[in-house]
């Protein structure tokens, strides 16, 4: 399955899409296909499948991890949210907004749980810091005691010249949204 994405519809190249199998095909989910598998040249945890885009920082992991004790959607996300600005040792971070997209495909794939936030965060021992919209996606698999976290790294502001400008970021907001609703956990057994 092809979709087409415009970034503008003014003279900007079309960026082809399609079904991406992750994990082996365990997970389907609509992405660019020019997305490079950051597999293929360096070590990637079995946990995790992380994409690059070609032509900036920005980066996709998508990533299995253990179910946190959160009853509600709303402190599970924020839990993984503050999780990942500790992991890159961010100076700042702050939560926009948390919204859930339900599932209305009829599959099992449970609802995805939506955060998008700013962190502040130095790479690389550098004094200036990069500034990093963060787009988070969960998926509580409830009876395998998992929390499927999807998260895209937006760098606005990049001390290694990778950020993306408003342009670019409505259209990874865009990207965003078609692998969030597009994601289909196919075989369960991934989690066993």
């Amino acid at each position: 399955m092809f979709t087409r994405w415009w970034t503008r519809l003014e003279k900007e190249p079309i960026i082809m899409s399609s079904t991406r199998e992750l994990f082996g095909g365990a997970i389907t989910a609509v992405a660019p296909i020019n997305l490079v598998d950051a597999s293929d040249f360096r070590q990637v945890p079995d946990t995790q499948e992380v994409l690059l885009y070609p032509d900036s920082s920005v980066s996709i992991i998508v990533e299995v991890l253990q179910r946190v004790d959160a009853s509600d959607d709303d402190p599970a996300i924020r839990f993984h949210f503050d999780s990942l600005a500790h992991d890159n040792s961010a100076t700042t971070s702050a939560v926009e907004a948390v919204a859930v997209i339900p599932n209305t495909r009829g599959d099992k794939t449970p609802p995805a749980i939506t955060l998008s936030g700013v962190q502040s965060v130095a790479k690389f021992n550098k004094k200036d810091e990069d500034q990093v919209r963060v787009l988070m996606a969960l998926f509580r698999v409830e009876d395998k005691r998992v929390d499927l976290v999807v998260t895209f790294n937006v760098p606005m502001v990049s001390q290694d010249q990778g950020a993306v400008n408003a342009e670019g970021w409505k259209t990874v907001q865009n990207h965003f949204d078609a692998f969030v609703r597009s994601f289909c956990i196919v075989d369960f057994g991934l989690f066993a």
